[in-house]
């Protein structure tokens, strides 16, 4: 029976995880996005906007991935999950 609980609590703390990072996401994706059109300067040549819109998201989502991916590693070594390595 602790294995049952272990791995809902495993699952638990993963869907509140990927719930957490998916509202990062669209609050970037959407939020950011929305207001950074009153961003009306130039940078490098370019509308400011554009730069936050096409190369900031960017970088939030590979820290999105890089955390995701740091954090389930550790969490999987946590409840007994991770894979042995050879």
């Amino acid at each position: 029976m602790e294995t049952n609980e272990n791995l809902s609590r495993y699952w638990r703390k993963n869907l509140t995880l990927t719930a957490g990072l998916l509202l990062v996401w669209f609050v970037v994706t959407f939020g950011v996005s929305y207001y950074a059109r009153e961003l009306n300067f130039n940078f490098f040549g370019w509308p400011f906007s554009f730069w936050v819109g096409a190369q900031g998201a960017l970088v939030v989502y590979v820290l999105i991935i890089g955390f995701y991916a740091w954090f389930m590693n550790r969490m999987d070594i946590e409840h007994g999950v991770d894979e042995e390595e050879d």
